[in-house]
């Protein structure tokens, strides 16, 4: 269990009270992130568990399916969150039957009746099916397959739209990229949130790794070397090509390292992750995994418990403010729009 000197931050989504970083599941998608047996991978998770990390996210590779394994033999499954996904990317008429297969589809894989958290995401905006088959999610959500009903990866405009189209609660997340390098969400997508009650799940928000002391005072790696992660390569390119350079990042890394040194035990992950949950519209940073491989929960549990300081985000924005954060809406387009 979580120490008493660190009690873990909870925020209220829907009628659920969840822990403020979710272990995310991305990783089990891909051999590049590493690999371990399935027994090895749900022990890892009874760990995250154990630890007070109980909200679980994604649904890539074999996730749902290990997460449900892992549910159904925990002593207290109610007390455990799923969040899982349906990606539409490309054309399809969104019906009653193709949208309850697609949810039947999860609920199987997970070994539930009902899914927690049901995130959606739509590839092609100009095809507005997406609002009837979000209605169709609305109408299984009555029918108790799915609790709550989040999005994905849509933009501010979207985002606002389904909000007015579907009524109050009835979206009440949507996960984007969100951090100190990619700093989008600040703009429109954050008066949308504050507006309709809406949450941001953030990922990216340690930028693969790069935002660790693991990366202070190095010299700038080969994008294409082959020991980069799919993330790092990622948000490498995003660094050096739409943020800044490699020796601006490095200033950054060494303002996080100041601020770090000012409060006990604490990295510059964790500084970079407290500096997205500072903000209001922000439920939950959620933290990949990669499950059977390494973790690093005792360090990502220090992010509870304080708050940056007015002084603290002074030196953060003096070095942001030498970047094109600010101008990322324009050049990349609104969250999400890396995708499209």
């Amino acid at each position: 269990m979580l120490p008493p000197s660190r009690p873990a931050e909870t925020f209220q989504l829907g009628g659920f009270v969840l822990p403020r970083l979710f272990t995310g599941l991305w990783q089990l998608s891909s051999n590049s992130w590493g690999s371990a047996p399935a027994a090895r991978v749900r022990r890892q998770m009874a760990t995250y568990a154990e630890n007070g990390y109980t909200a679980f996210a994604d649904h890539y590779g074999p996730a749902e399916i290990l997460f449900g394994e892992f549910k159904e033999k925990w002593p207290q499954p109610d007390r455990i969150f799923g969040a899982t996904k349906w990606c539409v990317f490309r054309h399809l008429d969104p019906g009653r039957a193709l949208v309850e297969a697609a949810v039947q589809d999860r609920l199987d894989r997970m070994k539930t009746q009902r899914i927690d958290l049901l995130q959606f995401h739509w590839q092609n905006y100009e095809d507005l099916g997406y609002l009837a088959a979000l209605h169709h999610l609305q109408d299984l959500q009555r029918e108790g397959k799915i609790a709550l009903i989040g999005l994905c990866n849509f933009d501010s405009v979207r985002m606002r739209e389904i909000c007015e189209e579907l009524g109050p609660g009835g979206v009440v997340s949507n996960q984007v990229q969100f951090s100190l390098i990619d700093v989008r969400p600040l703009y429109a997508m954050a008066d949308v949130c504050l507006k309709y009650n809406v949450k941001l799940l953030t990922y990216g928000t340690m930028c693969g790794g790069f935002l660790s002391d693991a990366w202070l005072g190095r010299d700038e790696p080969d994008l294409y070397s082959g020991s980069l992660t799919p993330s790092q390569r990622k948000y490498l390119d995003m660094i050096v090509k739409a943020w800044g350079n490699w020796t601006l990042f490095q200033s950054l890394l060494v303002v996080l390292r100041s601020i770090a040194d000012k409060y006990e035990g604490m990295s510059i992950a964790n500084i970079a992750t407290r500096w997205v949950l500072d903000h209001p519209f922000v439920g939950a940073v959620i933290v990949g995994a990669r499950m059977g491989v390494s973790e690093h929960t005792d360090d990502n549990r220090k992010v509870y418990g304080f708050r940056l300081s007015a002084e603290d985000r002074g030196a953060i924005e003096t070095v942001l403010a030498q970047s094109n954060g600010a101008r990322l809406i324009r050049t990349i387009g609104d969250c999400g729009a890396e995708y499209r």
